[in-house]
């Protein structure tokens, strides 16, 4: 053990991961059924030290199971590297590849590794034939279970320390309980850690003593931690957040996930809570539900899966407040932009104890000390997204066509149960009523689904940009109705019509007026005032700088033309007939291209001077004053 340093005897202290990883095989007999947390938490240098001693001695026999493999994205076209390639660093932070990651992309793994993982990064195994046939579906709280049954014998983890102590931080989620469990002699295993002190140290059960560990990996130079990059909120997603603000009781528990639309809601209640918004409730251009829109008193108590940044600034505002066993807040899990953990890092010590992070056993489930976690969890609000929902309220929010995993079930399903399980519990889905891709607009809100993960016995709310749907008790007649209701003007009769033909809805069933103006300009229109003032694109801050920000949505909208031969020539028209954008010349030298119009430039360059002339034609006309609904 090196000089001065403040661990006990117990552990044995590695500052060579090449060296640690040997002695762990050598202690399993070479054989390692490894329990890795999921994101933030994994001990990226130790485990890229087991991957490559694995991959030297075919003998040898590791096993991972995880979830959440965190990884920076990889520019694939020109136009991406050329926006993300100069600012990886700062957005994404130096965060180390994963091998098992990399080769899994690549050549594939040998024989003697396996990887599952049971939640994936969104989107980042899609097409990958290995990623797709190892994942394992599993609801959160149950893969806990799921892992027992593959019997690890390492459980090994990312961990900041503070003296003698260590803490789990961010991934007390599974980690936490295998502890216990090994405590009452129900678990076998070995616990092994890599210090890392950029997480803050979080206390009550996250915190163990080091003599809970066999092996430490201190290593000369720490990894920089992974950072979320946090995406501007468009209009669509601040009507979801203003609407779901409307659902939240004061004195009530709350749940949201992370993205775009978990920084609309917070944001939403933010304002509710400080600013009044009668201005903003009566200019609505769609029909209003739920009748929760005054400042909070009591405050809300947060039981949640992940600790997001936006829960952590409704903490910070005291907004969350309503205490349970001492804690505002109780959390499995987190990962987010790397000003959250600084945040957390310099938070005041009994401030930062009343975020107590438990095992998702605890936020997911009220099994175990049910009585009191229903007396904790009183007026819920489980807020979480989906990618579609049928007229019928089943909902797809994991998977796409063909059984490709999109991302994973994770806790949605659990904190639905909870929802119908709990005497005044409302489980609320969110999704924009229409995406776009390959330059075609289709709609979220459809007659059936490919694939489901909720299914329609458990509908309950869903809010989109025009409004909020409550299903739960309802007829299949009313939730058509009402989920058409929500739906994008443009689609809805087609809708109606498929509803009609399978006999779900009466014949002479007509879309009530006030429903009838679902589309993207009145829904502009209605914020457009409220954009600058009240509604920023980054509510909680952002990595991007100040040109970026002007690039990403003309990056948006080229991104939505690709594919489209139409969109692209519009584009290009845009380039020759609009007014230059007001920060065309610095946009265009970020991205690598001449700042002026050149006669031959390149038609990468020119789509993306038609996309930033586009954007600011769309600005100043919403700028202008109220919009057509045609």
């Amino acid at each position: 053990m090196k000089a001065g340093n403040p661990l006990a005897e117990t552990p044995k202290i590695f500052t060579d991961a090449d060296k640690m990883a040997h002695a762990i095989f050598e202690q399993t007999g070479g054989e390692i059924r490894l329990a890795l947390p999921l994101g933030l938490g994994k001990p990226v240098t130790l485990v890229n030290a087991l991957i490559r001693i694995a991959v030297a001695d075919p003998g040898l026999r590791l096993s991972i199971f995880t979830a959440l493999t965190l990884e920076r994205p990889k520019p694939g076209s020109d136009i991406e590297k050329r926006f993300l390639e100069p600012a990886m660093d700062r957005l994404f932070g130096r965060y180390p590849a994963l091998l098992y990651a990399e080769m899994i992309k690549g050549d594939g793994l040998p024989d003697n590794i396996d990887v599952s993982e049971f939640f994936f990064q969104a989107g980042a195994w899609l097409g990958n034939n290995y990623a797709q046939r190892h994942y394992i579906s599993a609801n959160y709280t149950h893969a806990r279970d799921v892992l027992i049954a593959q019997r690890p014998n390492v459980l090994s983890q990312l961990m900041p320390r503070e003296g003698n102590r260590f803490s789990l931080s961010c991934n007390t989620d599974i980690s936490a309980d295998l502890i216990s469990m090994r405590h009452a002699g129900q678990m076998d295993f070995i616990a092994v850690g890599e210090v890392n002190d950029a997480l803050p140290f979080m206390d009550g059960s996250a915190a163990l003593d080091a003599a809970e560990f066999e092996m430490l990996l201190d290593p000369p130079e720490q990894f920089e931690l992974f950072s979320a990059v946090r995406r501007p909120v468009s209009d669509a997603q601040y009507a979801i957040g203003l609407h779901v603000s409307r659902l939240i009781p004061d004195g009530g528990t709350l749940q949201i996930g992370i993205g775009a639309i978990g920084d609309a809601v917070a944001h939403a209640l933010l304002l509710r809570d400080r600013t009044k918004l009668d201005d903003l409730w009566q200019a609505a251009p769609f029909p209003l539900v739920g009748d929760d829109a005054g400042p909070f008193e009591i405050g809300l108590y947060g039981v949640t899966e992940m600790l997001v940044g936006g829960l952590l600034a409704l903490f910070e505002a005291g907004i969350i407040k309503r205490e349970v066993d001492g804690a505002a807040i109780h959390a499995g899990f987190f990962v987010d932009a790397r000003d959250m953990y600084e945040r957390l890092r310099a938070m005041d010590s009994d401030q930062r104890a009343k975020i107590a992070m438990m095992p998702v056993s605890f936020t997911n489930a009220l099994y175990g000390d049910e009585a009191a976690k229903r007396a904790a969890r009183k007026h819920a609000r489980f807020v979480n997204g989906a990618m579609q929902v049928s007229l019928l309220g089943d909902v797809m929010s994991d998977a796409a066509k063909l059984g490709q995993v999109v991302s994973g079930v994770g806790g949605q399903f659990n904190f639905i149960e909870q929802a119908f399980a709990l005497d005044d519990g409302r489980a609320v889905l969110t999704l924009p009523a229409t995406r776009s891709s390959g330059g075609k607009l289709t709609s979220n809100i459809v007659w059936q689904l490919p694939l489901t993960t909720v299914p329609r016995h458990m509908r309950d709310i869903v809010v989109t940009q025009y409004g909020a749907a409550d299903l739960r008790g309802q007829t299949d007649e009313e939730v058509i109705k009402r989920m058409i209701a929500i739906a994008d003007s443009r689609f809805q009769e087609g809708l109606l019509n498929t509803a009609k033909k399978a006999g779900k809805i009466a014949k002479n069933y007509q879309i009530p007026t006030a429903h009838r103006n679902n589309t993207q300009n009145v829904l502009a229109s209605w914020l457009a005032p409220h954009r600058v003032a009240l509604l920023p694109d980054f509510p909680f801050g952002t990595d991007f700088n100040a040109i970026e920000q002007v690039l990403l949505p003309a990056l948006s909208g080229l991104g939505d033309a690709v594919g489209s031969k139409r969109q692209i020539a519009m584009l290009i028209w845009a380039s020759l007939t609009l007014p230059a954008h007001p920060q065309e010349a610095a946009a265009m030298q970020r991205m690598g291209y001449t700042a002026d119009v050149r006669l031959f430039e390149p038609l990468q360059s020119r789509v993306l001077r038609g996309a930033l002339r586009v954007k600011a034609k769309k600005q100043e006309l919403h700028s202008a004053g109220p919009i057509s609904a045609k």
